[in-house]
């Protein structure tokens, strides 16, 4: 979509901007043109009856800051390219056409390639900032990552946020350097063959900021809720292009390769198509085939229909899920910990593990404890496992934690690196969160820069969270959960990279690069042609699985999470097994926490 085909949001013309602000309550707006300034000019906007207020204003162009006002109340542009003032302060117009322009060579890699690595912009490099970025993407490449997944960057109010707090879409954060570093730091990447993939959330905006109510109040619903509080109303054509121009917005006009939708469980849609379904087609009709696009879903609701294939495996809606039924797994596995949603795993734990491996999904409709018995999930054994996203860690399974800590400091360091040693070799795409590929030790806390009564709110209701688990039953115990707001949470959340430099960083990143090579020469070649993969018990505590494209096995992978040796059946390529195992005539012992990968010859 070219900068003139988006509706919404400024469109530079010549040496004049367009401005446009779908306001269906209102029969007047006025942008404000340089607001506070000595030059501030005000202009009319024209509406029309469908809402939409509109002018072509002379004398403006890229670097313009302008406010709406409507009614005496002054607010940015709800998408708005930039906000150099902070999110309640005023909107600059930037020339996203440029961007659009710049020369492109690059197409993007194939799904089958991906290595995702999650990063949050604001805490992963001593800068904090895109530059900072972009002086590890060597490091990245080296050690195997295909892909950097920025936590979302859309405008939220203060200096430090997590990122899902954002009110305005289409406006890459201020804390982070300006729209153009953004873009150098897309195209640095590309340069280094680094696909660039962004955190978006369509499921609500942030607490503070957010004036649609005030001019488009029919942008949400009290026909549902949220856990966030009122609804966006998908059955509204104007709020579907909205989302729809902003999922484009970032894939064509700054080069992302690629977005993971948050939590679309929390969106309710009872339109046909709905949103998801809608937008999905919306962008791979615009962008496809001139390049690889990737979407990627996080959904509790484990709906296998979003991640169908076509006859010839060709994807048309999302490439694939995060699947946290992996995550929780492994997580009980390695802690024991059966709190929460882990209460869901703790019934043949290593049987779930293996259905995760084989089947994608471990909740495919049955009952789940953690929600009173409600069925969750749809049948998945039949997708490709490039139709699910694996990972050991993940932002939010580090930072929902009360003090952030990573798995790094409360499982036993042999036992974690053979679960990162499968996922990391499995054939669904891995993600790895930042400074786990040297096992970083430092906590990944949940964080914000809000003041007054929403700081209290927050900090209050963070330690509300707690008062479930037994180990904040006390008051006094909750009391230690660091306060979101202040500023030392947010530092103490900056990973440590003279960790990686240490005897201990060195030693764990050299086992990544080493996996991550081995997937690289053995396992993506396989994953085009895995259509399946069956599973088979070694009594309680060991299994096997094996992937399969339309004929025959291809790949196998042994596992014993028991405390006694078991044999398996284990033709083929050794491709990588632990300390231990011994091989002779077809057969493989395995002792105690080890496994074996194998890839698979014809007849075996």
């Amino acid at each position: 979509m070219s900068a003139r085909g988006y509706r919404f949001g400024p469109v530079v013309e010549g040496d004049a901007v367009r401005f446009r602000l779908w306001a269906p309550a209102l029969a007047e707006v006025r942008v404000v043109i340089n607001p506070g300034g000595a030059d501030e000019r005000v202009h009319a906007l024209t509406a029309d009856a469908d809402g939409w207020h509109e002018a072509r204003v002379a004398d403006t162009g890229a670097g313009t800051r302008y406010l709406f006002d409507i009614e005496g109340l002054r607010v940015p542009d709800p998408a708005s390219r930039f906000q150099p003032e902070d999110a309640l302060g005023p909107s600059e117009v930037v020339d996203v056409g440029a961007f659009a322009d710049r020369a492109r060579s690059w197409r993007g890699r194939p799904w089958a390639e991906t290595v995702l690595y999650e990063l949050h912009v604001g805490t992963f490099s001593p800068t904090g900032d895109y530059a900072g970025v972009a002086a590890k993407l060597d490091h990245l490449v080296e050690t195997g990552v295909t892909a950097l997944e920025l936590m979302p960057l859309a405008d939220f109010p203060g200096t430090r946020n997590w990122g899902y707090d954002g009110v305005l879409p289409f406006a890459p954060d201020g804390a982070y350097g300006r729209p153009e570093d953004l873009a150098r730091l897309i195209d640095a990447a590309h340069a280094k063959g680094l696909m660039v993939f962004l955190d978006v959330v369509y499921n609500h905006f942030g607490p503070e900021g957010n004036f649609l109510n005030a001019y488009a109040p029919a942008f949400f619903t009290d026909d549902w809720h949220t856990p966030w509080g009122q609804a966006i109303d998908f059955r509204r054509p104007e709020v579907r292009r909205f989302f729809v121009e902003n999922a484009l917005f970032w894939l064509d006009c700054y080069g992302f390769d690629g977005l993971r939708l948050d939590a679309v469980h929390a969106i309710a849609d009872p339109s046909r198509p709905d949103i998801l379904t809608e937008l999905a087609a919306l962008v791979r009709a615009e962008l496809e085939p001139r390049r690889h696009v990737h979407l990627v879903l996080e959904n509790d609701a484990n709906e296998a229909h979003r991640l169908e294939r076509g006859v010839t495996g060709a994807v048309h809606g999302y490439d694939a899920q995060w699947n946290d039924d992996v995550h929780h797994i492994v997580h009980h596995l390695l802690t024991g910990e059966s709190d929460g949603y882990y209460a869901d795993f703790t019934a043949d734990p290593v049987g779930k593990l293996a259905r995760a491996l084989g089947q994608g999904f471990i909740y495919q409709g049955e009952p789940s404890v953690f929600r009173d018995g409600e069925r969750r999930g749809e049948p998945s054994g039949h997708l490709p496992p490039a139709a699910f996203v694996g990972f050991v860690q993940n932002h939010d399974q580090v930072g929902n934690r009360a003090f952030g800590d990573r798995l790094t400091t409360i499982a036993e360091p042999g036992r974690l690196q053979l679960m990162r040693a499968i996922v990391l070799l499995a054939p669904a795409p891995p993600l790895l969160f930042m400074g786990e590929e040297w096992d970083a030790t430092t906590p990944f806390l949940f964080f914000t820069d809000f003041h007054d009564d929403l700081a209290d709110a927050v900090r209050e209701g963070r330690r509300r969270e707690f008062e479930r688990f037994p180990a904040f039953a006390d008051p006094k115990a909750r009391e230690r959960i660091p306060d979101p707001n202040a500023a030392a949470t947010c530092e103490r959340s900056r990973l440590d990279w003279a960790e990686a430099d240490g005897a201990a960083g060195r030693a764990a990143l050299a086992r990544t690069r080493k996996l991550l090579a081995l997937r690289h020469r053995e396992i993506v070649p396989l994953i085009p042609r895995l259509v399946g993969a069956e599973a088979e018990r070694h009594g309680e505590r060991a299994f096997s699985v094996r992937w399969r494209d339309t004929a025959a096995p291809l790949l196998q992978l042994s596992v014993n999470l028991g405390d006694d040796a078991v044999t398996v059946t284990a033709g083929g390529r050794p491709l990588h097994c632990c300390d231990g195992v011994v091989e002779d005539a077809g057969e493989a012992r395995l002792p105690a926490w080890t496994l074996g990968w194998w890839r698979l010859e014809p007849g075996s």
